[in-house]
């Protein structure tokens, strides 16, 4: 707990992951369904009378429901542990939510005027239902009989889970990455129930260098002996070798090669000169990404990760909704639509952002794109806050009025 006079400006305070359990079956786009589906969940602000300021934060692969403030339980690891965490967050870090600088009083989600909640997704390791949760029917976890999910899955769970909250429209869904496909999905599933979306460092499809990235690292994954099949759970050994390979894959993905030559360059490690190994990291490079993958396989279950993962490569709104374009997958979307991309994203980049513009000013719908020159890659949607606010901010003020 933070004492609330030791809570700096702009803080939502300490906040305790809840959790609701949908009393209805879940369909999925595989044809299953999940019965006993379980949402951890945080919500920050108040929820005005009408019900009608509410705002739908959506995490990306790797976060979870703790978006904001300090949590009450202090985990080992941080979903704050990328790219210049340390020199960012300090001894905080382990406690502040994923996007803290973002939710708050006076934040671009600003909690003196929205209610904003924050969900695990479906398919989680953080509290909602997912490969590591028992299944009901065997007792045991569900490991391999999980169902693959889609991105639509998930946003078909985060409705649900609205409903038995009572909250029937939204004055935004917001994230980036993962977080902004769901997005995307929220306006073109449920055009009359959102207000406006807020899209950053996304895409309406991955491009193909994406698709072949996340296929590596989970190859990694379930060539690991350890994975056996998905079905580890409780067995005492599990992946991480196969995860260690496929964080280190994923998080230099998301940084871009100025940013590690900034940070990084070609120092050495250890010694003044090469120690002529095989086995060990000579470079601060080759600790750093050992350091990452440690830090994820005690956080992140392997099982999680394989199924976002497949769920990212699946998305593609055009063939999904649109029998090939865009434009008509996008054709009743209601929703105002903010895009906000990085000049050094290379995973999702910019161009992704100006196709879903192009699309959406085509039909005539209301839409603005920012770019914003930053250097480090696609994790400058979590390091680039500062920049964002305003924008966010300027856009949000027209729910309010």
């Amino acid at each position: 707990m933070v004492a609330p006079s030791t809570l700096p400006a702009g803080s939502v305070g300490s906040v305790e992951t809840q959790f609701l359990d949908l009393p209805a079956p879940l369909p999925l786009d595989c044809g299953r369904e999940l019965s006993s589906v379980r949402v951890a969940y945080e919500t920050y602000g108040t929820l005005a009378p009408g019900r009608d300021n509410v705002i739908l934060v959506c995490h990306a692969l790797s976060g979870d429901a703790h978006a904001a403030g300090y949590s009450t339980v202090v985990s080992e690891t941080s979903t704050r542990d990328g790219f210049a965490a340390e020199s960012r967050d300090g001894a905080a870090g382990k406690a502040l939510g994923w996007w803290d600088g973002m939710i708050g009083p006076g934040k671009a989600f600003d909690t003196d005027h929205f209610f904003v909640v924050s969900t695990n997704l479906l398919g989680g390791c953080k509290g909602t239902t997912g490969p590591s949760s028992i299944n009901p029917r065997t007792g045991h976890a569900y490991g391999s009989d999980f169902p693959v999910i889609t991105v639509a899955d998930m946003v078909r769970c985060e409705r649900a889970f609205l409903d038995e909250l009572g909250i029937e429209r939204l004055a935004a869904v917001a994230g980036g990455s993962l977080g902004g496909m769901q997005a995307l999905q929220w306006a073109v599933t449920y055009p009359d129930q959102v207000d406006s979306i807020v899209v950053i460092a996304s895409t309406h499809a991955l491009h193909p260098q994406g698709v072949a990235w996340n296929a590596i690292a989970r190859e990694a994954i379930t060539r690991d002996p350890a994975w056996q099949g998905g079905d580890y759970y409780g067995t005492g050994r599990q992946p991480d070798d196969g995860m260690s390979v496929a964080r280190m894959v994923g998080h230099m993905t998301y940084l871009s090669a100025p940013a590690l030559e900034g940070k990084f360059g070609r120092r050495l490690q250890f010694a003044d000169d090469i120690r002529y190994t095989i086995d060990r990291p000579e470079f601060e490079i080759e600790s750093y990404l050992d350091y990452q993958a440690g830090s994820f396989v005690k956080r992140f279950d392997a099982g999680t990760y394989v199924r976002m993962s497949r769920a990212l490569t699946y998305f593609d709104l055009a063939r999904q909704h649109g029998d090939g374009s865009l434009a008509r997958a996008l054709a009743n979307v209601s929703a105002r639509t903010l895009l906000i991309a990085f000049s050094s994203d290379w995973l999702y980049p910019p161009v992704a952002s100006m196709e879903i513009e192009a699309a959406l000013n085509e039909l005539g719908k209301p839409v603005e794109y920012h770019l914003i020159e930053a250097p480090y890659g696609h994790d400058c949607f979590l390091l680039e806050e500062a920049r964002q606010t305003p924008i966010v901010r300027r856009f949000l003020k027209e729910d309010l009025q």
